[in-house]
């Protein structure tokens, strides 16, 4: 099948001359501005790009801000920027307001807690159930660490979730069975905020995107961070094939293999009214889905498939 892509894909390099079109546009010129905001989860892949685009094209000035998918949406929806990072599932009411979406990267939400948590070890050992995070961010019938890992421990488990539309909690909600508004907890705005409040509670435990979990230098998971993880088949223990959280590295490949389900691992978009009408965001989005690929593995994402981008290079099409 993979075979079979990678065929259209270069029968579309002929009906979409993409090389010849980008060294053409290189020389010749183009100015203009592109603006971006949206989802935390895209947020530094999308300043990545932007830094790489204008070393090529550096008369196209490319502004980007963070501020949540929801805010992402509804800023492309009402045309105040160009594209809004969109970390979730574009929904049908969206598509009829005019949203037009295009996969860019995959990544996926890890639940966190604080590395010096004193039941960690255990944690780290035997996982945490679906049905248990349900428990905990859903229902809140389980509200001590010791009802985790059955000890006789009453130290209250401080769960925090996103106070901002946001494609993580909608994510992670979806994965437990329910929307955003269903998760309990105390609200922190972004994904920063989340980290950096698990980093200070020794009792806290939250959920973040793995950019905001993981330090792409040292590959390793951020200092006073943890992630929790998944006994995808609940039998008690964290299996050999369930052992992935160590690094960027291990994480992204499980992600990649299909070994970390599916939510919480999904696809981010880059979204605007209708498709866009400017040639400069276009030439942009062409870009990011092929030479712009490049730049995925190392800033802890995963690629789109060859199948994706040759949707979305038909989606958006050649100028």
């Amino acid at each position: 099948m993979k075979k079979y892509y990678v065929i259209l894909l270069l029968i579309l390099a002929m009906v979409h001359p993409l090389d010849k079109a980008l060294c053409q546009e290189s020389n010749s010129g183009l100015k203009g501005r592109i603006t971006i905001s949206g989802a935390w989860a895209l947020y530094p892949m999308a300043v990545k790009w932007a830094e790489e685009f204008q070393k090529v094209y550096p008369g196209i000035k490319i502004d980007v801000s963070a501020g949540g998918a929801g805010k992402g949406m509804a800023d492309c929806l009402a045309k105040v920027v160009d594209l809004g990072m969109v970390s979730r599932e574009i929904n049908p009411e969206e598509i009829k307001k005019g949203a037009w979406a295009v996969a860019v990267v995959i990544d996926a939400v890890v639940a966190t807690a604080n590395s010096n948590n004193p039941r960690l070890a255990s944690l780290l050992s035997t996982g945490i159930t679906k049905k248990s995070f349900s428990d905990i961010f859903m229902s809140g019938t389980i509200n001590t660490w010791g009802e985790l890992i059955n000890k006789e421990d009453k130290s209250t488990l401080n769960v925090y979730t996103r106070s901002d539309s946001c494609g993580a909690a909608e994510t992670w909600a979806k994965y437990l069975g329910g929307k955003q508004e269903d998760l309990i907890g105390i609200g922190v705005y972004g994904d920063p905020g989340v980290a950096e409040a698990v980093k200070k509670d020794l009792l806290g435990i939250g959920y973040n995107n793995i950019n905001f979990a993981y330090d792409l230098n040292s590959q390793k998971q951020i200092d006073g961070i943890a992630v929790l993880p998944i006994d995808i088949n609940s039998n008690g223990k964290i299996d050999k094939d369930e052992n992935f959280y160590d690094n960027v590295r291990t994480i992204t490949s499980a992600i990649a293999d299909g070994k970390y389900p599916s939510p919480p691992a999904r696809e981010l978009y880059f979204v605007s009214n209708g498709r866009p009408e400017n040639n400069l965001v276009r030439l942009f989005l062409r870009w990011a889905i092929t030479d712009g690929q490049k730049f995925v593995a190392e800033n802890g994402y995963m690629k789109v498939s060859d199948q994706t981008v040759y949707e979305d290079l038909d989606k958006i099409g050649n100028d």
